[in-house]
Parts: C-alpha cells; structure tokens; sequence
C-alpha cells in the first residue's frame, strides 16, 4: 500500500520541529564562548574596586569624627527639612576635584546651625514652598591646604579664588555657609543668575545693577537673590559682594575669639 506524499511530509515535518535532546530534558544549553565570557567579572579587578571604595569610606569615616570631635553639629540634624549637595564632595566645583570622599553630611558650629535655623524659620513664613539647598559649610583647614596646592594660578592670585589656609578662612572655623534656595517639593535650586563657585561679575551682588544694564543678569534672578539675603539676614548673617550664595555667621575676629580652626 501506498502512503499519500501529504502524510510523509506531516510527519517529517514533526520530527524537524521536535526539541533538541538537552532542551527536552530540561538540561540548559551553553551559551556561546564570546557571551558567558562578557557576564564573568574580573576577580582582580573587582577586589581592586572594592580596596578602592573600602578606603575612601575609611577616609570619609576619619573626616566626620575630627569634625564630631571639633564639637560640629550636622545641619541636617538641627534643620531635617533643609536639602544638602556638599560640592566638594564631587567634582560640580570650580576646583573639579572631590575633596570630601564620600561625605553626605554638612557640619558647622551649633551656634551657627541655631542662626541657620533662625533663617529657614523666617524663609518658612515669607516662602512655605521654598527650603536651603546646602553646598558647603565647615571646610577643614586640611581641606584648604589641598585647593590652595592644586590651584593652578600664581600665589598672588590664588586669594581672589581661594583662601590662603595659613589665615583661615571663615569656612575652616565652621561658621560660612554656602547655599541658595531650592524648590521644598523636588529639591531644584532657584535660577540665581549663575552656578555655584562661578568666578565673574555675574555672580558679584556688588555687581548686580550692572550686569542687569548689560542684560548678563535678569530682575527675577536677582529677586531670587534678594530672598535668599533678606532672610539669611534675618538670621543674623552677612554676605559679601563677590559671591551670592556665602554667608557668615561672624567676622575673623569673633570667629577666633570663639572658635578654634577646624584642622
């Protein structure tokens, strides 16, 4: 008896689309060389990574007890609703470089911390939408020493960028604070004109009606500016004229008399 050519081709067709002998017993089938390879880590390199981020805590670590031991409180701890973005401790800085390893927390004097509370109290009132977005506050003399070395400008000029660490500067005492104002809802800084550590007229309130006559600088950003003062004030603090988001709780010769430079 003949089978019909339609019936051969059935079954041949069945038996080409049957599973392989492995996939049919649930056994997994080897991926080729080039992939399994690309999902194996480097042993080597990854424990080098780990030494790397082990020792940067240890750093981090060894930072935030000389600044407990120094009597700092942090800010966070005094004022939770404040928002905080230490620029050195990344490199969205003028210097480019982290020189706080991995530190998440901002400290200062618990004097300054009560004044800075004083400031968000009255920043509530006039502005409930708006809290402090804080970009430096303590600045180890340690740390000063480092941006002093690595600035790549000569000594008579590395002041107008940074100060020398053999005065001090207000922020080795742990009593200048660096910040702006941020939305309270998703943390997004106010438009102030110009980023932080931006070197330039338009970063100078001493410079503000000029850069608004040049159109460098618009009226609401300025405006911005002015909130942030007024109420920094109402803290008891005092800017300068060459950076909009500084402010000290106490001139260098209080700051001596009260405190001891945070090494």
């Amino acid at each position: 008896m003949r089978i019909p050519v339609w019936i051969l081709a059935f079954f041949l067709a069945v038996a080409c689309s049957s599973p392989s002998e492995k996939q049919a017993t649930g056994e997994p089938v080897p991926l080729p060389r080039s992939v399994s390879e690309s999902k194996t880590a480097d042993p080597a390199k990854a424990d080098s990574v780990q030494e790397e981020v082990q020792v940067a805590e240890q750093e981090t670590d060894t930072l935030e007890k000389r600044l407990l031991a120094a009597g700092l409180v942090d800010v966070q701890a005094i004022i939770p609703e404040v928002r905080v973005d230490l620029k050195y401790a990344s490199t969205d800085n003028f210097f480019g470089k982290n020189v706080y390893g991995s530190l998440t927390r901002c400290y200062m004097q618990p004097e300054v911390a009560e004044m800075l509370k004083m400031a968000y109290l009255e920043l509530s009132k006039t502005h409930p939408e708006l809290t402090f977005l804080v970009y430096d506050a303590v600045r180890p003399q340690s740390v000063q020493q480092i941006l002093w070395d690595e600035l790549d400008k000569p000594d008579s000029i590395k002041p107008l960028y940074v100060a020398d660490p053999k005065k001090g500067s207000l922020h080795n005492f742990g009593v200048a604070v660096d910040l702006t104002l941020a939305s309270k809802e998703n943390g997004e800084p106010l438009d102030m004109g110009t980023g932080y550590d931006y070197f330039g007229y338009p970063a100078y309130p001493d410079r503000e009606e000029q850069m608004l006559a040049e159109g460098k600088l618009r009226p609401e950003q300025v405006a911005n500016r002015q909130i942030l003062r007024d109420v920094m004030k109402k803290g008891g603090f005092t800017g300068i004229g060459s950076e909009w988001w500084h402010f000290n709780a106490f001139g260098r010769k209080v700051a001596r008399e009260k405190f001891d430079i945070v090494k």
